[in-house]
């Protein structure tokens, strides 16, 4: 451990332990599984597409779904890394009771947790915006392909990979859509894009979590999230507000920084797993603690 970590990591273990937690994660958790992400350090400028642009029409959905079509060949060959799987392990203890995603990329499940809101929702999940029908990502890069042929293999590997599993690729014109195969509607990645709002039903199972947090003395971990938005930013004024303790882990500042107990600058992989061994060694768990069980006090 490198020693200019030592000391606030020695902090972060001290103040959490014994706590139950609650985990808030953001793209900084995902980096070193090679996704990147918005704003960590160095971080290009990126502007997503709006959900306002993409229900705009198919030249727009055209534009997404051929970037998407590329970069979704790299983007599910992605697998959990250290940090993921220390969260899954302080889950397994019973230290770690439920985990909020900013994710879309569904690694927190393939690390095997099972206290998880993905608040944005899975990138290998697709919603038709006409009757609903919510179908799978792979069925639907089979169907593109067929409709497609060699388009993704065309696309050489210079071009950059986003955050959120598409690719800058600045020619689109010539890609074919497919429509629902229900009903023929137009698909969209079941994901929140910026300007549409985070399903109400998963706020409020949310803030359960994080209420359940404080008649039990435990605290909320944010890793990888420079809180910018306030999707998850929320969550930690709430926490804030409450008297439950905030220790954020993310490399450079956050919008939730005047709201910690205290900040780690560092990465998440190697003081996530400083926590789930630190908790190892010491034999901590708290199965024991009462804690109100969050899914009970969602609607």
């Amino acid at each position: 451990m490198q020693n200019a970590l030592a000391a606030p990591l020695d902090e972060a273990l001290d103040l959490l332990a014994g706590r139950p937690l609650v985990a808030l994660t953001g793209a900084g958790l995902s980096t070193d599984s090679g996704i990147p992400d918005y704003r960590g350090p160095g971080s290009p400028l990126r502007r997503p597409m709006t959900y306002g642009e993409f229900v705009s029409g198919p030249a727009a959905q055209r534009r997404y779904w051929a970037r998407s079509h590329v970069g979704w060949a790299r983007m599910r060959r992605a697998v959990p890394n250290p940090g993921h799987l220390a969260l899954a392990d302080l889950e397994r203890r019973g230290v770690l009771r439920g985990l909020i995603t900013q994710n879309v990329d569904g690694l927190h499940g393939e690390a095997g947790h099972r206290e998880l809101i993905d608040l944005h929702g899975r990138i290998a999940d697709v919603v038709c915006l006409a009757c609903r029908e919510i179908s799978s990502r792979a069925v639907l890069q089979e169907r593109f392909e067929a409709a497609n042929p060699g388009f993704a293999d065309s696309v050489g590997p210079e071009i950059e990979t986003a955050p959120d599993g598409d690719v800058l690729l600045e020619r689109t014109e010539g890609f074919r859509l497919v429509g629902c195969a229900t009903c023929g509607g137009p698909l969209k990645p079941d994901v929140v894009f910026f300007g549409e709002n985070v399903p109400k039903e998963r706020v409020v199972r949310a803030y359960a979590m994080v209420d359940a947090l404080r008649t039990a003395g435990g605290a909320l971990l944010v890793a990888g999230s420079s809180l910018t938005v306030m999707s998850g930013l929320r969550f930690v004024k709430h926490a804030a507000k409450h008297d439950v303790p905030v220790v954020i882990v993310n490399r450079g500042e956050t919008r939730g920084d005047p709201l910690a107990a205290l900040r780690v600058d560092a990465g998440c992989s190697e003081v996530l797993s400083a926590l789930a061994g630190a908790c190892g060694a010491a034999g901590v768990e708290v199965r024991d603690t009462p804690i109100p069980e969050w899914r009970d006090l969602a609607p």
